[in-house]
């Protein structure tokens, strides 16, 4: 078995300065916008530049390039700016307003947060990411917010929340693609035990958002008409994702349908239909260079030594099969912890959670789904993650807002805690991979 490198505790020394600066400015001022994400990542890179003396600048330059140019960060930020042309586009073209009006009609009052959770389900497992979804069903629950009286933050961790199921269980998902391709494992094994694993989770989030929220009255005022051409482009995005088309082509196929039917409709101008795209871009900057310059941090700790300490301290403490898919677990938390992104962190585990579950008899398909439970787990509940971060950037909002609603999440790590510590001791056959 490869050996692991010892690594070095003080490689993480940016993480951790940027921890005590966004969080404790946050605590100090009451305000956790006072100290801007990007500011404090900016921090964490320069402290990371003035580490380890034994590499030039130059040298510290051509890692962090290396570490941008990873396909995932790419495709991630690629994502971003075309989920944000299709909001613009839709917003713009009344796509929300009519997407709302037409919920509204439909559910009855005490179960719509619990239809947006399940609607953003459907969206996240369909198109195989949650930062699509956010920023699909951020406006409507903005929207659903403003129209019912439910308070915004219980509409947006509903939002949260059903993005991450897709996340997780998505096949078009990269997180799932990632874990399958570093555990060889099939497709349709890793769904399977991964489903078996969450839906618990699933179930009692959808029962807690319905006991929040079925004593709310509300009494309906204005119109609530709606256009069903003004829907379609989320119905396209929806059947496109499910037919298994690529998230680019699905988001772009999108924009254009908004865009036409805003204009057939009068909702655009011919003069403005550019417009739209280009607020819904703008209005993923921020994450898109925060993506960026986390992915330079993370190159450089990964460089000094920190990702290796930590899977090597990790991977030190396991006894037994139990011990090894809790490993896996923790291994799976930390290193989602440190790289904000839980696809970056399969990528980075996988390797050696491969080589703890071929040690400790666990099947692939299980290994698998333990990193992206976990993982995705960690990824919707950091503060400083690009789900949340987004979900706050696209409704005013702080993470800290709607952090108590974020159910699934921290359900999905009680659930895949607990499925290791009930689940009896198996033999690895081939039939379980």
């Amino acid at each position: 078995m490869e050996q692991i490198k010892k690594g070095r505790a003080i490689a993480l020394l940016p993480i951790a300065v940027f921890l005590v600066i966004f969080l404790g400015s946050g605590v100090v001022t009451g305000d956790f916008y006072s100290m801007p994400a990007i500011v404090g990542f900016l921090i964490a890179l320069l402290v990371a530049f003035c580490q380890n003396r034994s590499l030039s600048f130059g040298d510290k330059l051509t890692v962090i390039a290396k570490g941008i140019a990873d396909e995932n960060i790419i495709t991630m930020c690629l994502i971003f700016l075309c989920a944000g042309a299709f909001s613009g586009a839709i917003t713009a073209a009344g796509g929300v307003e009519s997407t709302v009006n037409l919920g509204l009609s439909i559910l009855p009052s005490g179960i719509v947060v619990v239809g947006l959770f399940i609607i953003g389900c459907f969206i996240s497992i369909s198109m195989g990411t949650s930062m699509g979804t956010i920023a699909a069903l951020a406006p409507i629950a903005v929207g659903i917010s403003e129209k019912t009286g439910f308070a915004l933050p219980i509409c947006i961790g509903a939002v949260v929340c059903g993005a991450m199921f897709g996340d997780n269980l998505s096949m078009i998902s990269d997180t799932t693609i990632a874990a399958v391709k570093t555990q060889g494992c099939q497709m349709k094994d890793k769904f399977k035990a991964n489903f078996l694993i969450v839906l618990p989770a699933a179930l009692i989030t959808i029962l807690l958002f319905y006991l929040l929220t079925r004593d709310v009255s509300y009494h309906m005022t204005g119109d609530l008409s709606y256009n069903l051409w003004k829907v379609l482009p989320y119905l396209v995005v929806l059947v496109g994702a499910l037919a298994g088309v690529n998230v680019f082509l699905v988001l772009i196929a999108g924009t254009v349908l908004s865009i036409i039917v805003g204009v057939i409709t009068g909702a655009i101008l011919p003069s403005e239909m550019f417009t739209g795209i280009g607020k819904g871009i703008t209005g993923m900057y921020d994450i898109t260079v925060i993506s960026i310059i986390v992915a330079c941090i993370v190159s450089l700790v990964r460089e000094y030594g920190g990702i290796d300490f930590i899977l090597g301290f990790i991977k030190h403490r396991i006894k037994g099969q139990k011990g090894g898919e809790l490993g896996i677990a923790g291994l799976s938390l930390l290193v989602d912890a440190c790289t904000a992104n839980n696809t970056v962190a399969i990528v980075m585990a996988g390797p050696i959670a491969k080589d703890i579950s071929e040690e400790y008899g666990i099947s692939p398909r299980r290994s698998a789904s333990l990193l992206d439970i976990f993982t995705s787990s960690c990824q919707g509940l950091i503060p400083y993650g690009a789900q949340l971060l987004s979900a706050a950037g696209l409704t005013a909002l702080t993470p800290f807002d709607f952090w108590p609603y974020l159910f699934y999440p921290m359900l999905m790590a009680v659930s895949g805690v607990l499925f290791i510590l009930l689940r009896k001791r198996t033999v690895k056959t081939d039939s379980s991979c």
